[in-house]
């Protein structure tokens, strides 16, 4: 088999394995969020930064969901990793947002962070703070034993099909669960252009 099939086959293998009923769980939180006028929060570092920017247009224009991603603003964001360091960068900025009970955070993350192996800490502050002012929590992760996964509200893992491609995988179903998670009648409240273009 070719890698590319081998690749695209694992793609189906996972889309088979992962846990629909915590997706479904996903949409009925965030719709909570959305009655309550709370806000959803993205964050993520690395190619997940990327996916956040994208889920936050998503969420915001077809969902009317007021979102957020501290790494689109690269300013602030620098600024802070220069100034308070790197692991409050999201905890601080979430703090100056005025996270409250009524919002909630999304993680976009491979590993899900690791305090004591100091990877991503900057997620790990993050979900602390969030817990301190009774914000709710959710992941999609590659890892299950990561921080995101063990103290999330919800968290969504990316079956491992094959140990090599952990993250490609994982940061490619970030996009295939916000999307299904945008598209679900229960969230969706704006008709994507091509689709409503008869």
């Amino acid at each position: 088999m070719n890698f590319i099939k081998k690749h695209l086959s694992e793609t189906v293998a996972i889309a088979e394995q992962i846990d629909y009923d915590k997706i479904e769980k996903l949409v009925e939180n965030i719709a909570g969020i959305r009655e309550k006028n709370g806000r959803l929060f993205f964050l993520g570092v690395g190619g997940s930064a990327g996916n956040c920017a994208h889920a936050v247009n998503d969420f915001r224009k077809l969902c009317q969901i007021e979102c957020y991603a501290p790494t689109d603003n690269v300013s602030e964001l620098t600024a802070r990793a220069n100034d308070e360091g790197w692991h409050t960068i999201f905890s601080n900025w979430l703090a100056t947002s005025n996270l409250s009970a009524n919002d909630g955070i999304m993680i976009f993350s491979v590993g899900g962070g690791d305090r004591e192996k100091n990877i991503s800490p900057n997620i790990v502050e993050a979900i602390d703070f969030s817990k301190t002012v009774g914000a709710k929590i959710f992941s999609i992760v590659g890892r299950t034993k990561g921080y995101a996964f063990k103290h999330s509200d919800i968290a969504v893992h990316v079956p491992i099909v094959n140990v090599e491609s952990i993250t490609p995988h994982s940061e490619a179903f970030q996009a295939v669960v916000w999307h299904a998670m945008v598209s679900h009648p229960k969230l969706k409240k704006v008709d994507t252009k091509w689709e409503s273009t008869k």
